[in-house]
């Protein structure tokens, strides 16, 4: 999805592979559900590309949900890649309102909590949504809380 932001980093588990050495998990427990899709953080040194087995500089984040989160190590070329595509694969039906549109964004229902499902939503809908918390806001705000 597009228009995904950026965070800190975490923890990983750390894995046997295929011949004894140790990687790093690319799928992550529940605790690491509050960023969202396209989300990229530092990669453990000696991490190799998932694409291509260069050295990965980036790991970004994939499917989430409650359960977890797939995160992908890329190297800077694989890593340029994958943003591009981001950005072209960006159309769909907004899960909202069911339009159509050709720039959705990821984002939580606010009401669910930070390790709620994530939605991919249309620019009206995320709007609406950032108005509703805005009056949400200017209501506590306005009577002393």
């Amino acid at each position: 999805m597009c228009n995904d932001g950026v965070s800190g980093l975490s923890g990983a588990d750390i894995v046997s592979g295929d011949k004894g050495e140790e990687t790093v998990a690319h799928v992550t427990g529940s605790f690491d559900t509050t960023t969202l899709p396209g989300s990229v953080r530092r990669v453990p040194d000696g991490q190799a590309c998932d694409d291509c087995y260069k050295p990965a500089t980036h790991r970004v984040q994939g499917e989430t949900d409650s359960f977890g989160a797939e995160w992908a190590d890329l190297c800077d070329e694989c890593g340029t890649r994958e943003r591009e595509r981001r950005r072209k694969d960006c159309a769909g039906n907004c899960d909202w309102c069911k339009e159509h549109t050709n720039a959705l964004t990821s984002t939580r229902d606010y009401d669910e909590g930070t390790h709620g499902p994530v939605y991919h939503v249309c620019k009206w809908c995320c709007d609406k949504q950032q108005r509703a918390l805005e009056e949400e806001l200017q209501y506590y705000e306005s009577n002393g809380y």
